[in-house]
């Protein structure tokens, strides 16, 4: 029998998500959130600090991190939320006696439950299981929120029926592998809530989930609270900020601003971030002549006083689960330039509003788009106003209030039981 479904029949039974009744969710009841690493960098980890900081004006909050592998979190922890590391790598979370034993045989084995999710499975082993199995059966009341799709199974499969589930989709649902959504496709209906944070996903789901009793609602991500001022849009600086990887496009991105060096030399592009990519995109950068145009600026300890250092934005991925960065930017008064790929841009941006989309991969467009805006100092300061009025939509207040309105109108599930995972 394959482990998977060793691991899921051995609990079956046990966790039942049986048929419950009662009031919404007192805000006396804690909310468990688990990120994979809340230790770490990304925009998904920004928005779940940022999501987290808000609940905890209203509710106990514990954010539980499957993995942790560093002392210090990149992203400071919000006030008032307790931090719990399950998987811990760091020298204080070396464990005792059978347990350090364990967890040194178990730290050597791939991850069981998190398989069908490569992007998690990477990092975590089947001590990352058993810690996080361990840490959901052990809730009693409240609301768990998971924030990746190998968590959101994990939560539907094995949360106790005494807890309320709701998971959160960061990416679109078009990049998971087939046997990703062959397996959310049977599991997610057991869960209480799925948000997700575009029109599109929301109908893609809808679609896949049609039949399933899960609430579905579309909650987008709140822009944080940077430092640093609006942009005085009078810099030569283009910015883009992001992980050095093939998904962010920033090989197209330096490709379409030797355009724009050869028609003004003295502008610039600062790229924030790091990632495997960096070497790579080094020698595109030296092989295109843009070593004095073009900067690898590594990971921005404020992001908000560096985009603020910019005039315009630009997005240059092949695809995105929402695009968080662009209202980051856009919350500075930066007019964004974007591909309009999937998912996100195009949810956010109003084309000749407040940003140009352009087609996905054209890096001929996406230059005269840059262009444009460099060569037309009105438009660049009348979209960038615009765009911080666009940012407005997504503040804090305004999306935890949607945060709040799920919580309160969690109604009891169906009897759902937990199926065997094939």
């Amino acid at each position: 029998m394959h482990p998977r479904r060793v691991a899921f029949w051995l609990v079956r039974a046990a966790n039942r998500r049986r048929a419950r009744k009662g009031p919404a969710v007192p805000s006396t009841e804690p909310i468990h959130i688990i990120l994979h690493n809340a230790y770490g960098m990304g925009g998904t980890i920004r928005t779940v600090h940022n999501l987290a900081a808000y609940l905890a004006d209203h509710h106990e909050v514990r954010l539980y991190s499957a993995i942790r592998r560093r002392t210090e979190p990149f992203f400071a922890f919000p006030d008032g939320v307790t931090v719990i590391p399950l998987d811990d790598g760091t020298p204080a979370g070396l464990p005792r006696g059978v347990r350090r034993a364990a967890k040194t045989v178990l730290s050597r084995i791939p991850s069981v439950l998190m398989r069908a999710d490569q992007r998690a499975r990477g990092s975590s082993s089947l001590w990352t299981d058993v810690q996080v199995f361990r840490a959901i059966r052990r809730m009693r009341s409240g609301v768990l929120i998971t924030t990746r799709p190998s968590l959101n199974l994990l939560a539907a499969v094995f949360a106790p029926p005494e807890v309320r589930t709701v998971g959160q989709e960061h990416m679109n649902l078009g990049v998971h592998r087939p046997e990703l959504r062959r397996v959310i496709r049977r599991h997610y209906r057991s869960l209480d809530a799925l948000t997700v944070l575009t029109k599109g996903d929301e109908k893609g789901y809808r679609r896949m989930l049609a039949s399933a009793p899960t609430r579905l609602v579309r909650i987008p991500n709140a822009v944080p609270r940077l430092d640093g001022g609006a942009a005085g849009l009078d810099s030569k600086v283009v910015v883009a900020a992001g992980r050095l990887t093939n998904q962010k496009g920033f090989d197209l991105l330096v490709k379409a601003f030797r355009r724009v060096a050869e028609a003004h030399p003295d502008w610039t592009l600062r790229i924030y971030g790091s990632g495997p990519w960096d070497e790579r995109l080094r020698r595109l950068i030296a092989r295109q002549g843009l070593a004095d145009n073009v900067f690898l600026m590594g990971r921005a300890g404020n992001i908000g006083e560096e985009l603020a250092k910019g005039s315009i934005y630009a997005l240059s991925s092949r695809f995105e689960g929402f695009g968080m960065v662009i209202i980051e930017a856009m919350s500075k008064g930066l007019p964004v330039v974007a591909f309009n790929c999937r998912r996100g841009p195009a949810e956010i941006i109003t084309r000749g509003e407040d940003g140009i989309l352009v087609k996905p991969g054209d890096v001929c467009a996406f230059a005269a788009a840059l262009l444009e805006l460099i060569e037309d100092s009105a438009k660049r300061h009348r979209y960038g106003a615009r765009a911080m009025q666009t940012a407005g939509r997504y503040d804090l207040d305004v999306v935890g209030a949607q945060w709040d309105k799920l919580l309160a109108e969690l109604a009891p599930s169906p009897s759902v039981s937990s199926p065997s995972l094939r």
